[in-house]
């Protein structure tokens, strides 16, 4: 097998990076619209949880793009197999995120409280689903694709092995793929990641807000961080043992802590603490996840055997050119600080606690 280089190895690290500042950034969105119809007890109370995203949550999703553009320029092989393959799921989680878009914005187009809570209920769906199908997605990377699911026609060679020039992918959607994708293993992580943007979303509402919805949120990140502890836990070491690499039980022990310090924070009210630590974990999980694909981007599989290198979804095979991944290192030294640092000064400006004393009293009437 063909061992990367450094630019290729540098993108691959890069990407990592790009889905571990969405996952923490939007991770806490998909919180704060899954609890959204549960800790708010009336109109003014939903609006506060709104309003605390809402300057963030559609700069937030930028991080999915910018992902994704890096994927498609850096590795257009990944991007293209995994885009191909997995059309229905991430179909859906497109959806998701359309809805979210637009449920934020018309919920407020009428003012009767059956408009809202119609809204405020899809909100809190189009958060879930998302949340549980990005879990179910990167798991799935961890597991490796069979050949068999991914190909209309599988060829091979006169060895037995697989014959990836001859072999057929599948390029239309098809349900096979959703339905192999949904797998005991991604759908255990599917959870954890529902769990931990839950319980960092009411963690962040812990952060932002004031009076009794900061407290009935940090009670809900406690009780939240209970059952995330447990199914961490038990996924974590269930990735490790089956596809994780010697080095990577550092992680999952840094991870433990993390979760251990959750459980802890949270139930003693400190809400900065407690939201540094969901982070870590979760950059603990994008680091399992990618460090468990090395040295693949889409590990595919056959009979139990990997066979990427046959199908060019190696790190390796599957990048760009030198001169492009140069051309990108360029623009991404230039623009990354800029980005970085827009990024920061929106959450200082934005960094105030509200409550419900904020909502104009004419919208809580309603």
């Amino acid at each position: 097998m063909k061992d990367p280089n450094g630019l290729q190895l540098l993108w691959f690290g890069l990407i990592a990076v790009l889905w571990t500042g969405y996952l923490v950034l939007e991770g806490f969105d998909f919180g704060v619209g899954m609890l959204l119809p549960f800790l708010g007890k009336n109109d003014s109370e939903r609006r506060v949880l709104i309003n605390t995203i809402g300057p963030v949550w559609d700069g937030n999703e930028v991080w999915l793009i910018t992902a994704g553009g890096a994927m498609f320029a850096a590795f257009p092989v990944w991007y293209a197999t995994l885009f191909s393959a997995f059309y229905i799921p991430l179909l859906l989680v497109l959806v998701g995120l359309i809805l979210r878009g637009v449920s934020f914005e018309y919920r407020s187009k009428i003012a009767t409280a059956r408009w809202r809570s119609t809204w405020d209920g899809i909100i809190a769906f189009a958060s879930l689903l998302p949340s549980l199908l990005w879990g179910v997605a990167f798991g799935n990377l961890i597991r490796g694709v069979d050949a068999t699911v991914l190909f209309d026609e599988v060829a091979l060679t006169p060895e037995g092995k697989l014959d990836g020039a001859n072999s057929v992918l599948v390029a239309h959607p098809t349900f096979s793929v959703l339905l192999a994708a949904l797998n005991p293993f991604s759908l255990l992580m599917g959870v954890v990641t529902v769990l931990l943007f839950a319980t960092h979303g009411a963690i962040f509402l812990g952060l932002k807000t004031a009076g009794d919805i900061r407290k009935r949120a940090m009670k809900t990140a406690f009780a939240l961080s209970l059952p995330l502890l447990v199914a961490g836990a038990v996924w974590a070491i269930w990735a490790q043992i089956s596809y994780g690499k010697g080095w990577m039980w550092v992680i999952v022990l840094i991870a433990a802590l993390g979760l251990v310090g959750v459980v802890a924070t949270t139930r003693a009210g400190k809400e900065t603490t407690a939201f540094l630590l969901s982070s870590v974990v979760t950059v603990g999980a994008v680091i399992m996840v990618f460090g468990a694909m090395y040295p693949n981007v889409l590990t595919i599989t056959l009979d139990g055997n990997d066979v990427s290198a046959a199908v060019n979804t190696t790190i390796a095979t599957a990048s760009s050119t030198d001169l492009t991944l140069k051309v990108m290192t360029g623009v991404a030294i230039v623009f990354t600080p800029l980005v970085l640092a827009y990024t920061a000064w929106t959450y200082w400006v934005f960094r105030r606690r509200i409550s419900t004393s904020d909502i104009p009293t004419e919208v809580a009437a309603h």
